[in-house]
């Protein structure tokens, strides 16, 4: 009786754990599968080791926990040789799976072929299914799309005698990767539109971040980064960076290409606290050390098209009083100085102009200040 119990309790530790995985909660199930990790091993219930070995090795790809993925196959390799126990195919799906997160596709495929044969020799359904869609994710990494997508078609098969739609949405989202990788941008929004409706029934938070960032791609390469943008800033601000480290680093990714398409838009970019200017042709100017230089950069970018007299340039660089016989010269110099810096062609100014009694910056120059 306390055997069961305690296998019980396992168990229960274990769907604890998933639930807080399904949040996104990484940290916190990693706690409970590793209770129940332990718990099992105590038992010697192998079964519910792996099951417990297997959702840890997930959540650590995710997080990019590298070293604990390889302590933990450390430890099931003792245990193979010491209990003389086999693997079955989850264990192999999820190997499979760590070793693609870290781009070894070629051992993924190892495994997960591994995977599919013990599933096909138990008649295992589930297993089967996982197996494909591992795959399947292997060969669109590769950029096999052909064969990811045959891949596919094999899941939907299934799919119409068994219930998984947890997987189900992985494999449509990755059906949705494709197409839009295939230049097919309307498919596969219309894809991402059915599964955000199966996902507010499933509240799986990682699968909905998953799809987020699928659709922010999808709509940055078919060239609307407004919608890409939204997609892609709400997929970041769902995703722990804590937890989900691989996942951040995709969006990120996709946020700062994002950026240099805005950045695009901009004739000149000025970082203030790099003391650094960026001109859309010329590229990325260093201001440092240049004092007056800079002095004069920061007072036309503030106020575009004003004019600023002679005297009033004199005032605000050199905190003196306009003198023609000593400033003009001085004057004349810095602003030519400040031109080369800045202007992609010297001979043909596009953003610093004389005036009647002073010099302005053009009012129609795009700029941006970063701070």
């Amino acid at each position: 009786m306390s055997a069961i119990k305690i296998t019980n309790e396992a168990e229960s530790t274990f769907k604890v754990g998933k639930l807080y995985a399904d949040r996104c909660d990484f940290k916190t199930a990693e706690t409970y599968f590793k209770k129940a990790l332990e718990d099992a091993l105590n038992q010697k219930n192998f079964a519910q080791y792996l099951k417990c070995n297997n959702a840890l090795l997930r959540i650590y790809a995710e997080m990019e926990n590298h070293a604990a993925i390889d302590e933990l196959k450390e430890k099931l390799q003792t245990l193979v040789l010491k209990e003389k126990i086999t693997l079955d195919a989850k264990t192999y799906y999820s190997l499979g799976l760590c070793a693609s997160y870290r781009g070894q596709n070629k051992t993924a495929l190892e495994f997960l072929e591994k995977s599919l044969a013990i599933a096909l020799a138990n008649d295992d359904k589930e297993n089967i299914c996982y197996a494909i869609n591992g795959i399947a994710i292997v060969y669109t990494t590769l950029n096999r799309f052909e064969d990811a997508l045959k891949e596919i078609y094999n899941l939907q098969v299934f799919f119409q005698v068994l219930q998984l739609p947890e997987l189900q949405l992985s494999a449509q989202i990755m059906n949705g990767h494709i197409l839009r990788e295939l230049g097919k941008y309307e498919q596969a929004i219309e894809i991402f539109a059915k599964c955000y409706d199966q996902i507010r029934e499933e509240k799986n938070l990682y699968i909905f971040i998953c799809l987020l960032y699928a659709m922010g791609v999808t709509y940055l390469q078919a060239g609307e980064p407004d919608l890409a943008r939204i997609y892609l800033t709400l997929a970041k601000k769902s995703a722990d960076p804590e937890n989900m480290q691989y996942s951040v680093k995709k969006i990120d990714k996709y946020l700062d290409k994002l950026s240099e398409l805005n950045d695009l838009d901009y004739d000149l970019i000025f970082d203030t606290a790099n003391k650094q200017i960026t001109e859309k042709k010329k590229g990325q100017v260093d201001f440092k050390n240049q004092f007056i230089l800079l002095d004069l950069l920061r007072m036309f970018l503030k106020t575009p098209g004003e004019v600023y007299s002679k005297e009033a340039i004199v005032e605000k660089i050199w905190k003196q009083s306009y003198d023609p016989s000593v400033h003009d010269n001085k004057l004349y110099v810095t602003i030519k100085r400040l031109r080369k810096m800045i202007e992609p062609d010297f001979d043909k100014p596009k953003y610093i102009f004389r005036a009647k009694n002073g010099y302005y910056l053009s009012k129609n120059a795009r700029i941006l200040l970063q701070k």
